[in-house]
């Protein structure tokens, strides 16, 4: 079901600090300001964002007062963790690259000022959705030229 939701002021919590992380904080950055990151080790490029992160091992009190979660490690064991005890809590929680275990996907998304358009195909067909999102891009951008 697609949503729109507002999530500013809001902790959303990654748990993993590496290039997947990364590549979820670039788009949540558009609409979060309390991006917050969990991991042993954090890359570099999450340090120098200014994103609140702490370098530890993950316990599930650090899921407190999160409205989204990303289980965004390279461990299966560990992100299947973060999913239950996220359930335990009521909290949406996404598997990245696990669409089966995902309470949510996130879209292809394009923002313009205060536009935003979303493509999904529910995780069936990301290429796809992204190409599509790439047309409405370049449609909308041809439209205001």
């Amino acid at each position: 079901m697609p949503i729109a939701i507002d999530v500013k002021g809001k902790k959303i919590l990654l748990i993993g600090g590496g290039r997947i992380a990364w590549h979820k904080i670039e788009s949540l950055q558009q609409y979060a300001d309390n991006i917050q990151v969990v991991a042993l080790e954090v890359s570099e490029k999450i340090k120098a964002s200014g994103i609140l992160y702490q370098e530890k091992s993950y316990d599930p009190s650090d899921l407190e007062g999160a409205t989204l979660v990303y289980a965004c490690t390279n461990i299966s064991q560990l992100n299947q963790q973060v999913l239950e005890d996220g359930h335990q809590l009521n909290l949406l929680v996404n598997v990245v690259d696990s669409p089966a275990h995902c309470d949510f996907v996130s879209p292809a998304i394009y923002r313009r000022n205060y536009i935003s358009v979303a493509v999904t195909s529910n995780a069936q067909d990301v290429y796809e959705a992204i190409a599509i999102r790439n047309r409405i891009k370049e449609m909308l951008n041809h439209d205001h030229s």
